[in-house]
């Protein structure tokens, strides 16, 4: 078959229209069918398809399609974007093409633990002009291309797919090299210890297989014919590889074929994401999920970038074939942290699927940077529908309450609804739930940048004896079927930590809260334009128990301006108020950082909060 190809040839035509030009990496020219003389190349190595392309029948390349982020697919790409070539990226992937400077600024290079190749990125960044429509098809130089993530090789991989002369032919970039072989084992190997990228392979080919491909043409390696074969080969080996670094084995063919576990007829929880989803059907075959985070998650590669943090929606074929479901119509935030909400605007965008979210969920969702929140997901999320605490939301059969529960979060709201005759609770992350497993003890799971307060964890038992759910579904652990001993084990627990806190912290004297923070800049990250003015709400928490003047003065970098320069505003006994303050910014730099100084009444907290801006220049458009 090899001697088909033309192996050693500057270029060779693999299918009517289709040309592999050899480079650093295999560079695929894809024609327009139409004859427009125009084409979209698959990767782009350092450039070399421009010397070949009248040779193959083409005037200009109007797009490049990148599987991933690696320099020996993407060096040539400042060429190609001077030429006036679009360049479509892998979403997870970006910022690794037009914002690599943020990576080589940030990456860690003394005692790292980081093992993804996110080094092999390019030098400088290159413009692009779109990502890639992940699950779904686009037209490119009036090729139809299907886009399937396929991580693996790296975090944010992806495999393109087209038809032509009556074959299905995948462009799979780094997945495989030849049946059951890999060009890299090392780039796979995205942490220190664990196997998540070798792990995600197995997945990746698995889920290729079901495409019925009648050819693999790799960035390295020679055309593949017999694609299923390949790719079984490959996920048979790869899953040995796996099971040889783990104390166990792990059937990831299992993970495809039978990703939910059922709860109730109608009520199906997820097992093969970082956090548990659920899914509620309908007896119509909508379904509604709750929570939808990172489906098909093997492990957490090293980092909190965009490429480390990759969504998917690879449980979703067997919940329409096991289960009937026909649409996904809406999914339930049980509050705004990554884990949980990171595949939302994927499903809107994929299945139509809207988001409804508790009225102060849906305030972060929407504004991600606002506030100085962890764990937020990179965009913003839009809400279709906004819920009232308290309230009760119909969705087909279905009657859903909501009701805040502040603990894990401030942000943070439980549901109640009865399916199949049992009365059920979602609680997000509340609680840790190894209570589930006999133990005696119900970790209570708050953090303190996540605005926990004291009195938050008695307010929960006390919502959980009102409702009296028979089960209690978690955000990470087994569901549990409830009853009044496990009420009063979390009543115990949550009476101990608020004894705990008010035992170790001065309260009594400066109530500033079990996280010590008395005023907060919001937003806290923004992006502007050099002269342009910022509005800022700088809010003050009094942690004594009498009226107090606060005094707020602006520290700025030299040259910008604050109006007014110094506010002062009134707090109530233990209460909060904020002032808005104008800033205009100065020349461009990246990450300016601003501060408030506050002072409320005789205690001078000095630069307490600060904020973040971004100034690029007037007019600068941003890749």
């Amino acid at each position: 078959m090899w001697n088909r190809y033309h192996i050693g040839m500057p270029f060779a035509e693999i299918a009517p229209g289709v040309f592999r030009v050899a480079d650093t990496c295999n560079v695929y020219v894809i024609a327009d069918p139409g004859g427009s003389r125009t084409a979209v190349a698959i990767d782009f190595g350092s450039g070399r398809a421009f010397e070949h392309l009248a040779a193959m029948g083409v005037d200009r390349i109007t797009d490049v399609l990148m599987t991933h982020h690696h320099r020996d697919q993407a060096q040539g790409l400042r060429w190609a974007a001077a030429e006036g070539v679009r360049l479509h990226v892998p979403p997870a992937e970006r910022e690794l093409f037009d914002d690599v400077e943020e990576m080589w600024q940030g990456r860690t290079l003394r005692n790292d633990y980081n093992l993804r190749q996110d080094k092999f990125s390019l030098l400088e960044s290159v413009p692009v002009h779109d990502v890639v429509p992940e699950h779904r098809r686009r037209a490119y130089a009036g090729t139809t291309v299907e886009v399937h993530p396929t991580p693996g090789h790296t975090t944010g991989s992806v495999t393109y797919v087209i038809e032509r002369a009556g074959q299905r032919i995948a462009f799979t970039g780094d997945l495989i090299y030849a049946p059951g072989k890999v060009w890299s084992l090392a780039a796979t190997q995205w942490s220190y210890v664990e196997n998540e990228g070798p792990a995600m392979t197995v997945l990746s080919c698995l889920t290729l297989v079901q495409q019925e491909l009648d050819l693999l043409l790799p960035s390295h390696g020679e055309p593949i014919g017999e694609p299923a074969a390949a790719l079984t080969l490959l996920a048979g080996r790869m899953n040995r590889y796996v099971d040889s670094r783990r104390p166990y084995p792990w059937d990831l063919t299992d993970w495809l074929d039978s990703p939910f576990l059922e709860l109730t007829r109608h009520l199906l929880q997820n097992r093969t994401g970082s956090a548990c989803s659920y899914v509620l059907i309908s007896e119509t075959g909508a379904a509604l999920l709750i929570d939808y985070g990172y489906d098909m998650q093997t492990g957490l590669p090293p980092g909190g970038d965009r490429a480390s943090r990759r969504p998917w929606l690879g449980s979703l074929p067997a919940l329409r074939r096991r289960y009937g479901v026909t649409s996904i119509e809406v999914a339930l935030p049980t509050h705004y942290h990554d884990d949980h909400v990171a595949g939302l605007n994927l499903l809107r965008d994929v299945e139509g699927t809207q988001v409804w979210a508790p009225e102060h969920v849906a305030d972060i969702l929407e504004a991600p940077m606002d506030q100085d929140l962890p764990c937020t997901w990179f965009d913003p999320i839009p809400v279709d529908r906004r819920l009232p605490l308290g309230g009760t939301v119909r969705w087909r059969e279905y009657e859903i309450t909501v009701h805040d529960l502040p603990g894990h979060t401030l942000y943070q709201a439980a549901y109640e609804f009865v399916v199949d005759g049992v009365k059920v609770l979602a609680t997000g992350d509340q609680q840790v739930g190894m209570g589930a497993a006999g133990g005696p003890r119900e970790v209570l799971n708050y953090q303190y940048r996540n605005r926990f307060r004291l009195g938050d964890y008695q307010a929960c038992a006390r919502l959980y004896r009102a409702v009296a759910p028979q089960l209690m579904i978690f955000g990470h652990w087994p569901a549990r079927w409830v009853d009044e001993e496990y009420f009063a084990l979390v009543a115990g627990e949550a009476a101990e930590q608020d004894r705990l806190h008010r035992e170790l912290l001065p309260l009594a004297e400066l109530d500033a809260g079990p996280d010590g923070v008395m005023a907060r800049i919001a937003p806290y990250y923004t992006r502007a334009e050099t002269g342009a003015v910022v509005r800022l709400r700088v809010q003050v928490i009094n942690p004594l128990d009498a009226v107090r003047k606060a005094v707020i003065r602006m520290v700025l970098p030299v040259g910008w301006v604050a109006v007014p320069d110094v506010a002062t505003i009134s707090l109530p006994p233990l209460g909060r108020e904020e002032a808005v303050i104008e800033v205009t910014t100065g020349p461009p730099r990246r990450r300016a950082r601003l501060a408030a100084d506050v002072s409320i009444g005789p205690l001078h907290l000095g630069q307490h909060t600060e904020a973040i801006v971004d100034v690029r220049e007037r007019g600068r458009r941003d890749g």
